[in-house]
């Protein structure tokens, strides 16, 4: 008698513990239905390559700086006549910035073929002008004849600034400054492509847009 029971208890915990395995087994086969396979992470190399180059900004890479001699004048007039006239001469120094701006940049103007990165960059343009106003001054004022003409200095020095400004960026334009810009900026970015661990890069560049040198 107790040898029965002890095998009907045996036979029992054998059932239960073949239960136990094959729900191991079926709870394991429905997680294996409803798990999401994960695939490897793709990049998008154009679009990491724009990030990286556009961190760069505005890209100065020429710059052309002049002195140049700025004579202004302005009349005193009564009736329309003129009875005195104010003159002023100005020395100005200058410079003008070029370079690309590579915010402008966009996906689209990246292409990989056959493993070579090509990217054509924004148009060159001038990125900024400006007056040294530390080593620039006033060389002459003159109101004329007993004083007459009109006393006004800072007006005339404001007209000789905006004048220096037009004659630099004429004379930058003149000296084939974008040219250079365009130039310096093909090599700089190429450099900065393969510092960043690109083999093969081809940067291309654009002309300068209508209307950026009149």
């Amino acid at each position: 008698m107790l040898i029965t029971i002890a095998s009907g208890a045996l036979l029992v915990m054998a059932s239960g513990i073949g239960i136990m395995f094959t729900g191991s087994r079926f709870f394991d086969e429905v997680k294996g239905l409803f798990s999401v396979s994960q695939t490897a992470p793709e990049v998008d190399v154009r679009s990491l390559v724009v990030s990286q180059v556009q961190g760069a900004s505005e890209l100065t890479t020429a710059v052309f700086t002049m002195e140049a001699v700025v004579p202004t004048s302005q009349d005193r007039t009564i009736a329309g006549y003129p009875v005195g006239s104010t003159k002023l001469l100005y020395i100005a120094y200058g410079e003008v910035r070029a370079g690309v701006d590579l915010g402008e940049l966009k996906v689209e103007d990246v292409n990989i073929v056959n493993d070579t990165i090509q990217l054509q960059l924004p148009p060159p343009k001038l990125l900024d002008s400006k007056i040294d106003v530390s080593r620039s001054q006033v060389y002459d004022y003159d109101r004329g004849f007993l004083g007459l003409g009109p006393d006004v200095a800072p007006q005339l020095q404001m007209l000789a600034q905006q004048e220096t400004l037009k004659k630099i960026e004429a004379t930058a334009c003149r000296e084939d400054l974008l040219q250079q810009a365009n130039e310096r900026a093909q090599l700089v970015v190429s450099q900065l492509l393969m510092t960043a661990g690109y083999k093969a890069v081809e940067v291309k560049t654009q002309s300068p847009a209508n209307g950026v040198c009149l």
